[in-house]
């Protein structure tokens, strides 16, 4: 067996586990996603052993004006993150929510080019920081550059490809696939969706998440069909455990 579907296997039968054992519990999401994380991080360091250093360092956010795509999931851990921590941030005179809604006015429909062209900074950088830092989506954690020029010269327009990190593309692919697959298996909604708008609607309907743990696809309109669905499930029936 492929050492890439044997890790898309394994990591499919510990998602089953948890949503059986989760059965829907509000610590359901917490578990999923610390399971999603915990492989992830536990996996790319082996994967990019023989990769070029990475440019990536803290305080960097030039690659974050990219199009976010998030699981149900991750928008609603980013979403309860929110929640707790904005009656600090607007001490601070920071309001997130509002510059998340004004990014989303800017941003909503546009395909991953013309969000690359437009150039609108991610609303969650401030004060040069990653608010969300600690409950980011797999599609940023995925995402790693090895020359930090040609980032800076792709954001500015100049240069149309940069030297990504393909371990973290690949261990990011993996995880969210057997995540997102075991999601379907389990009769939850398990589509990609825009961040912004997704999280708004999360932010907007304290309801979301209990109807999401039964069974609704409540973000059905800020769904990326990047992938057809039934090429997405096809691919997913293929390489499950049987």
């Amino acid at each position: 067996m492929h050492p890439s579907r044997e890790f898309f296997q394994a990591l499919h039968r510990a998602f089953d586990t948890t949503l059986v054992d989760g059965a829907r519990a509000p610590l359901l999401l917490d578990a999923l996603l610390g399971q999603a994380f915990d492989s992830f991080a536990g996996n790319v360091a082996i994967q990019c052993e023989d990769e070029p250093p990475l440019a990536c360092g803290k305080g960097c956010a030039t690659c974050c004006t990219l199009r976010v795509g998030a699981t149900a999931p991750e928008v609603l851990l980013v979403a309860r993150f929110l929640r707790a921590v904005t009656p600090r941030l607007l001490e601070r005179g920071i309001d997130l929510v509002a510059t998340l809604r004004e990014a989303d006015a800017q941003t909503a429909g546009l395909t991953e080019a013309a969000r690359v062209r437009l150039r609108q900074r991610c609303p969650f950088i401030a004060q040069g920081a990653c608010v969300i830092y600690a409950v980011r989506p797999l599609a940023c954690r995925g995402h790693a550059s090895h020359d930090l020029k040609a980032c800076v010269d792709a954001a500015s327009g100049r240069v149309l490809q940069v030297p990504y990190s393909e371990g973290h593309r690949r261990v990011r692919s993996l995880v969210q696939n057997a995540m997102q697959s075991s999601l379907r298996s389990a009769g939850l909604a398990w589509g990609v969706y825009e961040l912004n708008r997704s999280l708004l609607m999360a932010l907007d309907d304290a309801g979301s998440e209990r109807r999401w743990l039964d069974g609704e696809d409540v973000f059905a309109s800020a769904a990326l069909n990047d992938v057809p669905a039934d090429e997405m499930a096809a691919a997913f029936d293929a390489l499950r455990p049987q």
